[in-house]
C-alpha cells in the first residue's frame, strides 16, 4: 500500500508504526457556523481512507478535535448575546448531526476547552526548552529556533513574511521577537472574553497549540497519519510539527495527508465562507438523500479538487441506484427456483474484480479506478442474470463483496420495512391473476394501487419481482 506524503512530496510504501495498527488524526471545525460542503470534504475523504484501512484489517485509532474557542467564536457568541460554550454547544451537536446523517463513523472529539490544563503545560515546557517566550501575559514561539521550520509547505524561512499566521493579533507584532514568530497563547483582551488563569494571565490557548496538544494526548508522541485540507498546510500544520517535535524531539508524523478543496462554478472558486460561495450541509441535507451527497464527495481521489454541481449529484445518484438494483435482481435470483450451476468465468471475474479493486485503493486510494472496477463488474453480473441458469454461490459472494465496497464509500442499504409485506404480496397475487385471465383495467388498477404505496413492480421471466421505491 502506497500513499502520497506531503512532507516528502512522493508516493511512499505505507507502514504503520505498529503492525496491523494505525492512528489517524484529522483537524477538525471551528464551530462558529453549519460546516459546508468544502469542510465536509476532509470529514468524508479521511473516513473513507479509515474505512478502507478497517477493509484490509487494520485497527483504526481516529480522533479529530473541535476547535471551541478562537477569536472568530468570540465574535460570534458576542453578535448573538451568547456565551462562546453555547455556541460550541449548538454547532457541535449540528456537526454531529449533520456527520451522522453523511455515515460518518464515530471518532474521539476532544475540545480545545477540555484541554487547557495540558495546553498550559505544553507551553510551559516549551518555554522551559527556550523554543517560547512570553511578552505582557502573550506567548510566542521561537519559529527559527526549529531548524526544520517550512520543511513541509517547503517555504524558506527567510522569505516568510510577517504575520503568516492567520490568528495572530497584529497589534502584538512589534512586541515579538521575529515576525514570523506565532502565538501559542493570547492574553484576555476583554473583561467579557472567554478566558483562563495562567502562568502568564488571564487569556487561552492560540489555535495551533491545541492540535499539538490533542493529537499527541490522545494518539502519543509519534502518529501515523495526520490529515487535514491543503489550506492547513501552512501555517497550521507547519506550527505543528515544530511545537511538537521541539517538546518532544520526536518525530511528529510519519505521513501528512491533505485533500483537495471543493470548487464551485464555472471558475472552480474555492468554496469558502469568506467568498460566501459556500452551500451547508444542515441546508443541502434538507433537499437530497445524505447517501448521494456521501458518495458523490467519496468519489474523487482524496487529492484531487471536487467541483461541486447538480449535475455530479445526480450523477451519484443513477450510479447508486444502478448499484441497489443490482443488488435487488441478484437477490431475487438466487431467491428463485432457478437450479444453481457454477460458473468458473463468473467466479473468475469476481475473483479478478476484488484484487483489481485492492489494488487501485492501494495506490493512495485511487476511488476512481476503484469504482470503474465496480461498474465494470456490476456490468457482468447483471449480463449473468439473463442467463436461464445461474451460480447461486457466486451471486452470493458478489453481494457480500459490493456491499463491503459500498460501505467504504460510507453507503448502505438498509433493510426495508417489512410490516406490511403480506398485503403486498396478496395484491401482486391478485394483480398476477388478473393478468392471467386478461383483466388488464384491474391489472392496472392493481399496479396504480401498489405504486402509490411506493412499490414499484418488474415482470420478469422468473416471475413477478417487486421492491419499495
Amino acid at each position: 500500500m502506497k500513499v502520497f506524503n506531503t512532507l516528502t512530496r512522493q508516493k511512499e510504501e505505507f507502514k504503520p508504526l505498529v503492525d496491523g495498527q494505525i492512528s489517524m488524526y484529522v483537524c477538525g471545525p471551528t464551530v462558529y457556523n453549519y460546516i459546508h460542503i468544502g469542510n465536509a470534504r476532509s470529514v468524508i475523504a479521511f473516513d473513507t481512507i479509515r474505512r478502507y484501512f478497517e477493509y484490509r484489517g487494520f485497527k483504526v485509532k481516529y480522533v479529530s478535535n473541535f476547535t471551541d474557542v478562537d477569536d472568530k467564536m468570540i465574535n460570534e457568541a458576542r453578535k448573538e448575546g451568547i456565551t462562546v460554550p453555547e455556541l460550541a454547544e449548538r454547532f457541535i451537536k449540528a456537526y454531529l448531526e449533520d456527520t451522522e446523517a453523511l455515515n460518518i463513523k464515530t471518532a474521539t472529539h476532544p475540545r480545545a476547552t477540555h484541554e487547557i490544563k495540558d495546553i498550559i503545560a505544553f507551553v510551559q515546557d516549551l518555554i522551559d526548552k527556550g523554543y517560547a517566550y512570553e511578552v505582557d501575559g502573550d506567548v510566542y514561539y521561537r519559529a527559527r529556533k526549529f531548524a526544520d521550520y517550512g520543511k513541509l509547505s517547503d517555504q524558506n524561512i527567510s522569505e516568510l513574511e510577517e504575520g503568516a499566521s492567520k490568528h495572530v493579533d497584529e497589534a502584538q507584532q512589534d512586541l515579538k521577537e521575529d515576525p514570523i514568530d506565532f502565538a501559542l497563547w493570547k492574553k484576555q483582551k476583554q473583561a467579557d472574553e472567554i478566558a483562563w488563569d495562567s502562568p502568564w494571565g488571564k487569556g487561552r490557548p492560540g489555535w495551533h497549540i491545541e492540535c499539538s496538544v490533542m493529537s499527541t494526548k490522545y494518539l502519543g508522541d509519534t502518529i501515523d497519519i495526520h490529515g487535514g485540507g491543503q489550506d492547513l498546510e501552512f501555517p497550521h500544520h507547519e506550527n505543528e510539527i515544530a511545537q511538537s517535535e521541539a517538546k518532544t524531539g520526536k518525530k511528529f508524523v510519519k505521513y501528512w495527508l491533505h485533500n483537495g478543496f471543493v470548487t464551485v462554478g464555472k471558475k472552480q472558486e474555492k468554496m469558502s465562507k469568506s467568498l460566501h460561495n459556500f452551500v451547508t450541509v444542515h441546508d443541502i441535507l434538507q433537499k437530497i438523500d445524505p447517501q448521494v451527497l456521501r458518495f458523490y464527495m467519496s468519489s474523487v481521489q482524496y487529492r484531487r479538487p471536487i467541483n461541486y454541481s447538480e449535475d455530479g449529484l445526480k450523477q451519484a445518484k443513477t450510479a447508486l441506484e444502478r448499484y441497489q438494483t443490482s443488488l435487488r435482481n441478484v437477490k431475487a435470483r438466487i431467491e428463485d427456483k432457478t437450479i444453481s450451476e457454477e460458473n468458473e468465468t463468473l467466479r473468475k471475474e469476481i475473483a479478478d474484480a476484488q484484487s483489481d479493486f485492492i489494488a487501485s485503493m492501494d495506490d493512495d486510494f485511487n476511488v476512481q479506478n476503484a469504482l470503474t472496477v465496480m461498474y465494470d463488474l456490476v456490468t457482468k453480473i447483471n449480463s449473468h442474470l439473463q442467463q436461464e441458469k445461474v451460480d447461486k454461490d457466486a451471486l452470493a459472494n458478489f453481494t457480500s463483496l459490493l456491499q463491503d465496497w459500498l460501505l467504504i464509500f460510507g453507503v448502505s442499504f438498509g433493510k426495508q420495512e417489512d410490516n406490511n409485506d403480506q398485503e403486498i404480496e396478496e395484491l401482486i397475487n391478485k394483480r398476477n391473476l388478473a393478468r392471467q385471465n386478461k383483466d388488464w383495467a384491474t391489472s392496472d388498477q392493481l399496479r396504480d394501487q401498489l405504486k402509490n404505496m411506493g412499490i414499484v413492480i418488474e415482470d420478469t421471466a422468473q416471475g413477478t419481482r417487486w421492491y419499495r421505491a
